[in-house]
């Protein structure tokens, strides 16, 4: 069957991630819409220590610099679709000190919109220390959001979300964003997530889910299979009964309180791309029943803070463009390595042609393990 742009595919490798199917016609029957993503989520303001090495447990090292720089899951992602050419909005909350004043500075200037962002008062941003292991380019985190920033579904509108012809959620605020992606699915508006955490309630989200791009460590946690494969196979099976089921049970809830999609061979969320993003070695992903493997890119890293956020970003980008899934997952890798040569979580989004440039010429980093698996089905 001929594809949205009137191409047949050759085979299951060839589909598109974009909103191809009936699911989706009825977004675009409407006007316009104003944006072309609306991301609702996490910012951060991050501190970066970069230290020579990291030191031992209760051990000491001193740091070589120190910066404020500015992030967040869902910001970064929306900073990285509006340096690719997209028309980005940016829900969310920002504190009123001065993390909070660099946060906003920063989105200011990205060209990304800010109408539905609120300011609270005597509250401080989200914040992050990170330090960064200047051997290996890796980093820890710790992290820190205060109450006073969590947004309620209240304070997001039928209109926000309608606006645009993709959402990008995270997972924090998880009855808002369950909100805003209930949203969309009324109106045919495909929804990807960003989920690294398992939080209370978010099995309600997931079956509101098209595009799941997760941390490696996500689907082991949540369905509480080590074996990746399996694990994104548990979190999205064919077939799309589960969105007519109601809200699937989670893998932690008592057995007995609710049926078990092991048990029933039921579709447990039905998303169309189940995946899972794998550092430096690419990203594993799940789409009409074949697996899809794409390794990661060599370059000289810096920091690897944000990678994954702007992975997110590139990742809405190839939806809206209806990339292949392969181009598509080949596109967000060069994307996230590309950042990882600045320092911090926006610390080098590059444009189309670095990125063109580095998947014409650039090396990869392969997992041949997960490669032969995907390659053999």
């Amino acid at each position: 069957m001929p594809d949205a742009v009137g191409r047949t595919p050759t085979s299951a490798a060839d589909a598109h991630v974009g909103p191809w199917s009936d699911e989706h016609n009825s977004a675009s029957s409407r006007t316009p819409p104003a944006f072309d993503v609306v991301g609702v989520g996490l910012n951060a303001t991050d501190t970066m220590l970069v230290v020579p090495h990291f030191p031992a447990y209760g051990g000491k090292v001193p740091f070589l610099s120190e910066q404020y720089s500015p992030g967040g899951q869902v910001a970064t992602a929306m900073v990285a679709c509006a340096k690719l050419g997209l028309r980005a909005k940016y829900i969310g909350t920002i504190g009123d000190d001065e993390r909070g004043r660099i946060q906003m500075e920063s989105l200011l200037g990205s060209g990304v919109n800010l109408d539905h962002v609120q300011q609270r008062r005597n509250c401080p941003n989200q914040s992050a220390y990170i330090v960064i292991d200047q051997s290996t380019g890796e980093r820890t985190v710790f992290w820190s959001r205060p109450d006073c920033l969590r947004i309620s579904p209240e304070e997001i509108t039928d209109d926000q979300i309608a606006c645009a012809r993709l959402l990008h959620i995270d997972g924090h605020d998880t009855p808002a964003v369950e909100h805003a992606a209930r949203i969309a699915r009324a109106r045919g508006i495909p929804v990807t997530v960003d989920v690294d955490t398992i939080y209370p309630g978010f099995d309600r989200v997931l079956p509101l889910v098209d595009y799941l791009i997760a941390s490696s460590e996500f689907p082991g946690r949540w369905t509480r299979i080590d074996d990746p494969f399996e694990a994104l196979a548990a979190i999205q099976r064919t077939g799309r009964d589960a969105r007519r089921q109601g809200t699937p049970q989670h893998p932690t809830q008592p057995r007995g309180a609710a049926r078990s999609c092991a048990v029933t061979g039921e579709t447990q969320y039905g998303m169309r791309v189940a995946a899972m993003t794998l550092g430096a070695h690419g990203a594993l992903a799940l789409a009409e029943g074949r697996y899809h493997y794409s390794p990661g890119f060599v370059v000289d890293c810096l920091d690897t803070t944000g990678a994954g956020d702007v992975f997110h970003g590139a990742f809405c980008y190839s939806v809206l463009q209806k990339m292949p899934l392969a181009e598509a997952l080949e596109f967000s890798n060069a994307m996230a390595a590309l950042n990882c040569t600045g320092t911090g979580a926006r610390g080098h989004i590059a444009d189309l042609g670095e990125v063109r440039q580095l998947i014409a010429c650039g090396l990869r980093r392969s997992r041949p393990e997960i490669a032969g698996r995907a390659q053999g089905g």
